[in-house]
Parts: C-alpha cells; structure tokens; sequence
C-alpha cells in the first residue's frame, strides 16, 4: 500500500509543483494529497508521515529538480505534531 500511496503522492505533487494553484485540477489534486497524509497517519502516526515525505521530497528533487519542502504544511492539521 505505501508503494501505491507513494507513487500516487508523487503524481499529485508534481503536478501541483509544475502548475499555477489557479489551475482546474490544483484544489482536488492538494486535496487528496492531505487524505494521503491522513492515511499515513492513521496507518502509522508522525513516523510514517515523515518517511513519506522525504521519499517523496528526495524523488521530486533528483527527478524533476524542483523543492518540495514548501508543501509539506498541506499536513498541517492532520496532527498537532505535524507543523510546518
């Protein structure tokens, strides 16, 4: 499951990473990515949320040289712990 939860999250940050927030897909895309973050959470807390992420950020950054960094505070709110 987080093999198809990772690949899907990358999906959705790239497209999201190369396109204006005023595009028509921007707002579903982000959304599902905080459900992600949901899930992960929920399946194993703030640990698997942070190997996610920087699966994620390290994959962004070598394959589309672009930093991820900035949205990671789509999870803020998931947990108190979570703050970015």
């Amino acid at each position: 499951m987080d093999a198809y939860l990772e690949e899907e999250l990358y999906d959705l940050m790239t497209f999201c990473i190369q396109n204006d927030p005023s595009s028509p897909d921007y707002g579903a895309k982000k959304d599902r990515a905080y459900q992600i973050g949901k899930e992960l959470y929920n399946d194993g807390g703030v640990d698997a949320m942070e190997n996610m992420y920087f699966a994620i950020q390290n994959r962004i950054s070598e394959e589309i040289q672009k930093d991820a960094k900035p949205y990671r505070s789509w999870w803020n709110g998931i947990t108190d712990e979570w703050k970015y």
